[in-house]
């Protein structure tokens, strides 16, 4: 057994203490490669059976086209049940304000979907594709990570995990978000996905793109992107290696095609995955501050 069937054991006990262990599951969907290995983990852990619980994707109306593409084709090959609650349905609703300006994105606007549809459905577990790797926050999270009847979430209030022993008990209106991937790392999903021979949408390998430069990041062209007139569109190789709202989300230069070259260029890169993301950088503390509010 090598160290990435360790780390699938784990993930399927995982996915099976919350089957287990709480009424009513739902499965965060993003069409990123970290929530399309979740899919991957959950349809092992419970073979023959269906997964046992739904798809739930907060679709900002702001995605990569080949995002959408690939997550309608992924369900309905393999038969899954998806539910899709959108930003935009948010915003007529007066719940929550467009952002305008030069770095304006729906990624923060997420939140208020995201708990109106844990609330709508009555979910009291979300499962998550969050790793410990990726930004300092996500390392104070435990595997079922409470949160209170306003889904938000305090770093004072979890619970010790010893010998992996899961506590799923909640209060009424409390959700736990489990995290089936949290011991893994960026280089443990790619390396899994080459295993496992995982497809992922197209964006994710080297392909030509129209973007423009701004701040040192490579951005897509595109309408949901506020463009200034002096930032000059042009063509160019890219891939991303995390998949996010178009807005706030930044490319790189690569000629990564295959999944070989992506492992290479991954091991042999000096800012973090998350280096790319804009949201991230509004401030040291910005995903912190966006988890005490409900966000994934």
């Amino acid at each position: 057994m090598n160290y990435l069937d360790e780390l699938e054991d784990e993930a399927i006990y995982i996915f099976r203490e919350v089957a287990a262990q709480f009424d009513k599951p739902v499965l965060l969907f993003s069409g990123g490669k970290d929530s399309i290995v979740l899919v991957h983990l959950a349809i092992k852990a419970f073979y023959p059976a269906p997964v046992p619980f739904p798809l739930m994707h907060i679709d900002t109306g702001h995605n990569f086209p080949e995002t959408i593409e690939f997550r309608d084709q992924l369900v309905n090959d393999l038969n899954l049940n998806l539910i899709v609650r959108y930003v935009q349905d948010s915003i007529d609703a007066g719940k929550v304000k467009e952002e305008s300006g030069r770095y304006a994105s729906r990624n923060n606007l997420q939140t208020v979907t995201l708990l109106d549809g844990i609330e709508e459905h009555g979910f009291d577990a979300c499962i998550g594709g969050a790793r410990r790797d990726e930004e300092k926050a996500r390392a104070k999270e435990r595997v079922f990570s409470v949160r209170d009847d306003f889904g938000q979430w305090n770093a004072r209030n979890q619970r010790p995990e010893l010998f992996d022993i899961l506590n799923g008990r909640i209060d009424k209106g409390e959700n736990v978000r489990a995290f089936p991937i949290s011991n893994w790392t960026e280089l443990d999903v790619w390396n899994y996905i080459r295993q496992e021979k995982i497809e992922l949408p197209s964006v994710y390998f080297a392909h030509s793109r129209k973007v423009f430069l701004r701040d040192g990041m490579i951005w897509s062209d595109s309408e949901f992107i506020h463009r200034d007139v002096d930032e000059e569109v042009f063509e160019m190789m890219v891939r991303f290696r995390t998949v996010g709202d178009m807005s706030c989300t930044a490319a790189v230069a690569s000629e990564a095609f295959d999944l070989d070259d992506v492992i290479a260029e991954i091991e042999a890169a000096e800012i973090s995955e998350r280096g790319a993301r804009i949201d991230d950088k509004r401030s040291e503390a910005a995903m912190e501050k966006r988890k005490e509010v409900g966000y994934f």
